[in-house]
């Protein structure tokens, strides 16, 4: 065994001991949070990891900076059959990979090609962040160094890669063996050792060395970096929901009696999973980027939030571990130490922040159980919620409505109840807008003529119908979201309700992901879909239209993020003759939130630009006539916001139902 085997070998050791110690210590870390199942299901976690994780989905949808990770990511994943060859090598100097005969070429020109493309990227990545300056990766002092170090060891890895490369062409006389294929490397080895090859093999030697370590330094730099992910991705996208009801929010367990917290006030009451959201961060700010709030100056960002657990696990964590009853870390919190009230309530749930993070981080879930502690153990929310919280209790509508008034906007059009005729087709789930809002009445009363026309049998619960819980839950009231749930739940399972249609998405979103925690599976759609199948089977037919118009549809959070229902109201608007369907910068899934999301509602801004304001504003540029929507909360955001800019005589706001009756023949 030569002396560098032995080197080596002591080398590897020690490193792998480091690494192995320092996973070690995080994984303990993830024990101290709450248990949660994550092993479902493997055909579709496997599936989600294929897409988003080596697919590169979500990374890829920003064409640049996507490019540029995914030209990393599999550069890395292709080196690692070099790293392997040069690991193998360090224990046994003369093994090379020559005995895979054609596949040596894969190999050998695959180091060349994604070498140089690696090495364009990172140079790239560093202009992107430090002469281009994007916005996003402006983070702290400690962000830029941690950028520079991860970028500066991958740019060494690589350029010791071509150093090892050339040197070895060199020393073989510049002669390549029978299957390697080396072309970028063949050349610069003419270039560099013009002189001479003398000392070539010393200088592989050298290059081979600096790889090695460069390697060694790299994977135990990781887990103190934000780019642990490299680690923790794949897991991270593994463990994430997935199905349908992948951003349902969880079901608190309230019947248990030895249940003392509810909701998450500090780390040990997350789960591990949402723990191991801290530690597989990028720090990327693709949610910050997308957030409403963060968008219009509010406090909130995504990514500090998710920071900042992180950051929290690493205090105290190690503290619990060790059994500490005392110290400074164990006087704080995560919430209002770490993380303020004010950040939590700015959150409008829009969902942008999961959906555009790149390694499945579950923002929301972390969002809403930190609410769920300040209102059901401290008691601590916006004054304004109080008349909210208890006309959902006393009225079971968020607005101080007399519950026995649900079904007058229902007088004259001759709709059964289900109490009346329970024999049925559908169920309209009203909600509470449809109910009482004076605006959506008009809606409720519109859709409802429509499945008329259809000959849809169709019938209502009228007073029997109570909020579907949504805000309430959002806003962090689990006892009081349930309560509306389950009591709900027990009519609709009463009634034996199989199909319901509803105009709200987030009636849409709650009946069809949440309610099933609780006992009440249906198939649940929205208007906008059974209008739109209404058309296309010819059940509803539309007028011609000299008059030309334009209209510009705005995405529900809830309808299209949630649920992926984009396509069918703009179907629908783009069958009706005379108007031109004009699109906003901020469409479909990368679609811009209206502000009223996540109990927003009933919540002023005190801070920033109003949310809803932002988005008006987009949509008159357009120069669109008419502001479609299909959601009770975006059409009032998006009156209101007509109404500030004084448009309200040039510009009208429409429920997509409305506009196909009035087109209807």
């Amino acid at each position: 065994m030569e002396l560098k085997n032995i080197l080596f070998i002591i080398v590897f050791a020690a490193s792998m001991a480091a690494l192995f110690f320092s996973l070690r210590k995080i994984w303990g870390y993830l024990k101290v949070g709450q248990k949660e199942n994550r092993f479902d299901n493997v055909s579709a976690r496997l599936k989600n990891v294929l897409k988003i994780a080596l697919g590169q989905s979500k990374i890829l949808r920003e064409p640049v900076a996507g490019t540029i990770h995914f030209l990393i990511f599999w550069g890395f994943m292709l080196f690692l059959v070099a790293v392997v060859e040069a690991i193998i090598q360090g224990f046994y100097s003369p093994f090379n990979l020559k005995f895979l005969g054609p596949l040596y070429a894969v190999v050998t020109i695959i180091k060349d090609v994604f070498g140089v493309l690696v090495f364009a990227a990172v140079v790239y990545a560093l202009f992107r962040r430090f002469i281009q300056k994007v916005e996003r990766l402006q983070g702290g002092k400690s962000e830029k160094i941690d950028a520079t170090i991860i970028l500066g060891l991958i740019m060494l890895v690589v350029l010791s890669m071509f150093g090892q490369n050339i040197s070895y062409v060199a020393s073989n006389g510049f002669t390549l063996a029978e299957y390697e294929v080396r072309p970028v490397s063949y050349a610069l080895s003419k270039i560099f050792y013009s002189g001479g090859i003398d000392n070539a093999p010393f200088m592989y030697e050298v290059f081979w060395w600096v790889h090695i370590l460069v390697i060694f330094a790299f994977m135990n730099y990781l887990p103190y970096s934000k780019h642990f992910h490299v680690y923790t991705s794949l897991p991270n996208v593994y463990f994430a929901k997935h199905d349908d009801k992948k951003y349902a929010l969880k079901k608190m367990d309230l019947e248990d009696e030895n249940v003392e917290q509810f909701g998450a006030a500090d780390i040990e009451h997350l789960t591990w999973k949402q723990m191991l959201d801290g530690f597989t961060c990028t720090e990327c700010g693709r949610c910050t980027a997308a957030c409403p709030a963060a968008n219009t100056g509010k406090l909130l960002s995504p990514k500090n939030i998710i920071k900042n657990i992180r950051k929290r696990v690493e205090e105290k964590a190690p503290l619990i571990i060790a059994g500490a009853e005392e110290g400074e870390a164990l006087n704080k919190s995560l919430v209002n130490d770490y993380i303020t009230p004010e950040e939590l309530w700015a959150c409008t749930t829009c969902n942008a922040c999961v959906y555009e993070c790149p390694v499945s981080i579950e923002h929301l879930d972390s969002i809403v159980d930190m609410r769920r502690n300040l209102v059901l153990m401290e008691s601590d929310f916006p004054a304004e919620l109080n008349p909210v919280f208890k006309n959902l209790e006393t009225n079971f509508t968020p607005w101080a409505f007399n519950a026995q008034d649900r079904a007058e906007w229902a007088e004259g059009l001759n709709i059964k109840t289900m109490a009346e005729d329970s024999n049925c087709e559908y169920l309209f789930w009203v909600g509470c807008a449809g109910s009482f809002d004076s605006r959506y009445q008009k809606v409720s009363v519109a859709f409802s003529k429509l499945m008329q026309k259809a000959n849809i049998d169709f019938r209502i619960l009228g007073t029997e119908e109570k909020c579907n819980g949504d805000t309430a839950r959002r806003l962090g009231n689990e006892y009081l979201a349930q309560m509306l749930v389950q009591e709900n739940v027990e009519v609709l399972n009463g009634y034996g309700v199989k199909k319901i249609v509803t105009a709200c998405p987030h009636c849409f979103n709650s009946l069809k992901t949440e309610f099933p925690q609780l006992g009440g599976n249906y198939e649940v759609i929205h208007h906008s879909e059974l209008i739109d199948e209404l058309i296309n089977s010819g059940k509803i037919e539309l007028k011609d239209n000299e008059e030309k118009n334009k209209v510009t549809y705005h995405d529900s959070c809830y309808l299209g993020r949630y649920n992926d229902i984009y396509d069918e109201p703009r179907n629908q608007l783009s069958k009706i003759n005379g108007l031109e369907l004009v699109e906003m910068d901020r469409s479909k899934d990368k679609g811009f939130c209206c502000g009223a999301g996540g109990g927003r509602m009933f919540l002023e801004e005190t801070t920033g630009t109003r949310i809803n304001e932002d988005r008006t504003k987009e949509a008159l540029e357009t120069g669109a006539d008419t502001i479609a929507s299909a959601c009770p909360f975006c059409m009032t955001m998006m009156t209101d916001g007509v109404k500030t800019f004084e448009k309200s005589e040039e510009v009208s706001v429409k429920d997509i139902a409305e506009l196909v009756l009035e087109n209807s023949k």
